[in-house]
């Protein structure tokens, strides 16, 4: 087994599409994905699984049902499972997400921004 240090930075400069998270890491059955947003994702929301998203890099609005909530850099969300939920970002944002390894990235909607099997990066 190595160990190795990771730089955000760097994984992020692999990664050259929106909406398509990567595999930066992996701890306790739980996947760390780096993942750029730009414009707007799907409703959708996760049955089995509560997900984190943390601002690396820019801001995002998470839109609820109910209310919007702006992400700034250095701050994050948590997701519980069961809430329908849309990111929305008018400029490129730069992302952390801590989940599952079961995670699907649309969770109960399978459209054109579904990602199946993920990349390692």
């Amino acid at each position: 087994m190595s160990i190795e240090k990771i730089n955000i930075k760097d994984k992020l400069k692999l990664i050259d599409e929106y909406w398509s998270p990567k595999i930066a890491g992996e701890l306790n059955g739980q996947f760390v994905k780096l993942v750029k947003f730009k414009g707007e994702f799907t409703w959708h929301h996760h049955d089995n699984e509560d997900e984190m998203f943390l601002v690396i890099k820019g801001k995002f609005n998470m839109e609820l049902k109910d209310k919007s909530i702006e992400i700034n850099e250095g701050e994050y969300i948590i997701i519980p499972k069961g809430v329908e939920h849309k990111p929305v970002a008018d400029e490129e944002v730069h992302v952390m997400l801590f989940e599952p390894a079961s995670t699907l990235n649309t969770g109960n909607v399978k459209n054109e921004f579904t990602k199946e099997k993920l990349q390692s990066i």
